[in-house]
């Protein structure tokens, strides 16, 4: 049985272009600085992003790892949104590694309100711990890919230097985010001091992000990289494939955001269910039960060779990428209908 697999846009495999560009890779041992392809990359992230300096690191956790250990001491706060990835999904790295706190923000489907984030900052008091940076998310990954207005980031931006704190964006799909807005990714990435992308999440590179900043904050996160175990040698076989990533993946990604309109347009038309279809702007679609079903739901359109992921007992989430088509989303979408009516 073929399958449809809508689990996540991480489950995409290497373009035969990928692979071909992996297997001529001119490679250098990238720990010593002397892999070229592992540079061209690097280059390339931070000029697309408008930063002065990139470093290719094995994953988006470890991105976001070395932002937090980069502009915080132990004992400091940091300030996010409630369900962000950094809080949520990262095995509590922040207190283990930088040894700092976090305070979160509940959003409005993943949008903070910068009334409720300049509550949130600690004043100066010895008592207290120090705010020392904000993390921000584009798109919000829990609530559904929804993307972060730029006027939102004006006002983090805002925040951040009334209080003396730095700003790191969580970009794992800041150019779904950008196409979807209509805006370059390199104004998301201005309002952060330091801003990183995925290659792996719908651009179908099999492994890596780009962490990018001044040129001094790259150099201190190299060591931090090397710290965590992420100094890796002769990279650039991976490297490669971003480069391609970069080149041919980032314009299909409106493809996928149809794609994913289509299905969640489908699935609110379902008895017993809901989707935000305002929101609902670019791959990821959260099709919420009235009932604790999603595991059940799931369970049986697996059954059909439709791959879903359970988020809560009663949300289902469905996520589009380049191995997604249209016939897959009618199969989703055919089936989900028997199953739910």
């Amino acid at each position: 049985m073929s399958r449809s697999d809508f689990r996540s846009d991480t489950v995409t495999t290497p373009t035969d272009a990928m692979r071909e560009a992996m297997a001529a890779a001119e490679v250098g041992d990238d720990v010593l600085g002397e892999d070229p392809t592992v540079q061209r990359l690097e280059a390339a992230v931070a000029a697309r992003l408008g930063k002065e300096a990139g470093l290719f690191v094995p994953s988006g956790t470890m991105a976001n790892q070395i932002g937090v250990k980069l502009y915080t001491e132990p004992g400091d706060e940091i300030v996010a949104e409630a369900s962000s990835h950094v809080l949520t999904y990262e095995a509590g790295g922040i207190g283990l590694i930088s040894g700092v706190q976090c305070r979160p923000v509940r959003g409005d489907h993943g949008v903070m309100d910068p009334v409720e984030v300049e509550a949130a900052v600690r004043g100066v008091d010895i008592h207290l711990p120090r705010s020392s940076l904000l993390c921000l998310e584009n798109t919000n990954n829990v609530a559904g890919g929804t993307v972060v207005p730029l006027e939102n980031f004006d006002a983090m931006r805002a925040i951040a230097d009334r209080h003396g704190m730095k700003i790191l964006l969580d970009g794992a799909r800041l150019f779904h985010a950008a196409i979807a807005a209509g805006v370059d990714a390199s104004e998301y990435a201005a309002r952060a001091d330091l801003a990183w992308v995925a290659l792996s999440k719908g651009l179908s590179a099999p492994v890596g992000s780009v962490v990018c900043g001044t040129a001094e904050d790259i150099r201190r996160a190299r060591r931090v990289r090397k710290v965590l175990g992420g100094g890796m040698r002769q990279v650039g076989v991976l490297a490669a494939a971003g480069l391609v990533a970069l080149e041919t993946g980032v314009d299909r990604l409106a493809d996928d955001h149809r794609r994913a309109r289509r299905l969640a347009e489908a699935a609110a038309a379902l008895p017993g269910t809901s989707v935000d279809l305002e929101r609902t702007v670019t791959n990821i679609v959260l099709l919420r039960f009235d009932e604790p079903r999603a595991r059940e739901v799931a369970d049986r359109l697996a059954e059909h060779g439709v791959l879903a992921m359970p988020m809560a007992a009663d949300r289902l989430r469905f996520c589009t990428h380049r191995l997604i088509d249209d016939d897959d989303v009618e199969r989703a979408t055919h089936h989900l209908q028997q199953i739910v009516s």
